[in-house]
């Protein structure tokens, strides 16, 4: 069955308000899923006045893949959608090849919704993805954060992306080519079972049964935001501090996500760090006495940020203070940020996030 305008109306909705006149960028490989979002997508900004870029980034992995990327280019524009080829030109890792082409993949793309002031970037991720991602982070034995899945939204400095087909099954995402009778772009890649993704979905790896429902993730975002509140300082130079009290009488788990939002936020890292070593650092943070007036005996490093426990000028209070490491920027690209980057610019005359 395919997906009308209006229920894709209703995947679009929780993630307003949106400007008048919408634009929105779409993440397009060329394959089957990402084609159809273009399409939806497509729709629902024309039917409110605004309109859709198509973003196509090729990887230069394949001799095949620069072709592949103009006929992508094509097929859209003779659908009406504009797009943009995003080219990955620097040079290859020996090691680590699929990690860093994700890297350098959302680098082009927040570069380019930046460059055309964007602020949305809608990416194809749908049910069978979200499966396979449960899956894969429970083998890791990922805490409650990870076996909710991939977020629907993630607020990125400049831009959020949005994922509205999480639910939605591929079949009907097939459908919608097949009635319009759209051609696609299969992958090879898709099928190598070098990729850990490829086998989970090959081999049909299950769900946990502790895989958690949205509701849950909404709870625990709710829980995470008032334990800010009452645990978090921000400084007027920019500086964070977390209050020693506060962390010490912390849930554990909130503890842990607290304190991994603020290494990202700081360290600019794209992922927080293994649980592990955040349960860690979280019980550090709640340690007692420290040894000697400055404290520097209690001093840690963590994900690129350096993390000192002082003492309040003028009184008996301990606070975490949260920086970079030495030589580390301060710029905070890649990490998710402490305030939501793109609500700030919908119905404003210009894009204020630009600068």
């Amino acid at each position: 069955m395919t997906i009308e305008a209006a229920e894709f109306a209703s995947l679009m909705a929780p993630f307003g308000p949106f400007e008048a006149g919408p634009m929105l960028a779409v993440a397009v490989s060329g394959g089957r899923d990402s084609t159809a979002l273009a399409l939806l997508a497509h729709d629902w900004a024309v039917a409110r006045q605004g309109r859709v870029l198509a973003l196509i980034v090729d990887h230069a992995l394949r001799p095949q893949s620069g072709a592949e990327a103009r006929a992508t280019l094509e097929r859209l524009g003779r659908l009406g959608i504009a797009g943009e080829i995003l080219a990955w030109v620097e040079a290859k890792p020996a090691s680590g090849l699929q990690e860093a082409a994700r890297e350098a993949r959302y680098r082009l793309l927040f570069d380019a919704c930046r460059r055309h002031a964007i602020l949305h970037l809608l990416v194809a991720h749908h049910a069978a993805d979200q499966a396979e991602t449960v899956a894969m982070r429970a083998a890791r034995r990922s805490g409650p954060d990870g076996l909710a899945g991939m977020a629907a939204v993630v607020e990125h400095r400049h831009v959020r992306l949005l994922r509205p087909l999480l639910g939605v099954p591929r079949d009907r995402l097939t459908a919608i080519l097949e009635a319009r009778a759209v051609g696609w772009i299969d992958d090879p890649s898709n099928d190598d079972r070098r990729f850990e993704r490829v086998r989970v979905r090959q081999d049909g790896s299950s769900l946990p049964a502790t895989a958690t429902e949205p509701a849950a993730r909404a709870a625990r975002d709710r829980a995470l935001a008032a334990a800010a509140l009452e645990a978090l300082e921000v400084g007027p130079d920019g500086e964070l501090a977390l209050d020693h009290a506060v962390m010490s009488r912390l849930d554990g788990d909130l503890a842990v996500r607290l304190l991994a939002r603020v290494v990202q936020s700081v360290g600019g890292g794209g992922y927080p760090p293994r649980r592990e070593r955040l349960e860690r650092a979280a019980a550090r943070l709640s340690q007692g006495a420290i040894c000697g007036k400055s404290g520097k005996s209690q001093d840690f490093t963590l994900s690129g940020c350096r993390l000192m426990l002082r003492r309040e000028p003028g009184s008996r209070r301990l606070r975490w203070i949260v920086r970079a490491e030495s030589g580390r920027s301060t710029e905070r690209k890649r990490g998710q940020p402490l305030v939501p980057a793109a609500f700030f610019a919908c119905g404003a005359s210009c894009a204020p996030h630009l600068g």
